[in-house]
């Protein structure tokens, strides 16, 4: 396989991924490109070198800076702005994760939390509802707990932390 074939391949299957993770195929296109670019890339080399607007372009940067895994560069003597991807896979992977939390599971605890908390009645549907999203709260705090201790630690935190839980 050829550089060139290489690149689009790598480029659409993180792409596809992207969608099984929550995010859209080009948000997640555009975070490939830059994460496997030797440069940081302006928004028109964006948009040609994966065929899309410059409206998704601009929205999908706007979305992957929010996430924090992408960063605006100035080059001097530029006008244009260009862009760049945090390169350090288990960085990338801390920036993620705590933002996974931030929009995902926080919100999910907040709402279990909530229901758990309902005015007990004394009948058994409302005590079962009770007793399932606590429990369901409980664990999912607990992971979340666990992923903020995993992506707080410094480099190589994956590394250790596999091979804490293998020992």
């Amino acid at each position: 396989m050829e550089y060139q074939e290489a690149k689009e391949t790598f480029i659409s299957t993180w792409g596809s991924l992207g969608t099984l993770w929550g995010i859209n195929k080009a948000m997640a296109q555009i975070q490939a490109l830059l994460f496997i670019s030797t440069k940081p890339l302006s928004m028109e080399e964006i948009m040609e070198e994966l065929q899309i607007s410059r409206g998704n372009t601009s929205m999908n940067l706007r979305q992957l800076m929010d996430w924090g895994i992408v960063t605006k560069k100035l080059i001097s003597g530029e006008r244009r702005e260009f862009f760049t991807t945090e390169k350090d896979v288990q960085e990338l992977t801390r920036h993620i994760a705590k933002e996974r939390s931030r929009r995902e599971i926080q919100p999910v605890i907040k709402v279990l939390k909530d229901l758990s908390n309902i005015k007990d009645d004394n009948t058994v549907k409302t005590k079962e509802l009770i007793k399932q999203t606590k429990a369901l709260h409980d664990l999912a705090e607990t992971a979340d707990i666990m992923l903020h201790k995993i992506v707080g630690k410094q480099q190589n935190w994956m590394t250790k932390s596999l091979i804490k839980i293998i020992r």
